[in-house]
């Protein structure tokens, strides 16, 4: 999904959910995690910083941070 298709939620007056943070972190692989982790970033930006969805958006990046250094290979360190 390009980032247009995905971030148009930023521009509709949509209230950002977990779900629509889960839908875009899902299946993401280490070569995508960087991508996603900025529109992530971008998505929660505005909420407030106690806003359960800006909470789990930033676990979520962090999450992917990690994902984005692990280079797939069995038993190899991050």
């Amino acid at each position: 999904m390009s980032e247009t298709e995905h971030i148009g939620v930023l521009d509709s007056g949509q209230q950002i959910t977990p779900e629509d943070i889960r839908e875009l972190t899902g299946a993401v692989t280490p070569h995508f995690a960087q991508q996603v982790r900025v529109r992530v970033g971008r998505l929660i930006a505005d909420l407030d910083p106690t806003d359960p969805t800006r909470l789990y958006g930033e676990r979520e990046m962090a999450r992917l941070e990690d994902l984005a250094h692990h280079s797939g290979q069995p038993g190899s360190a991050h």
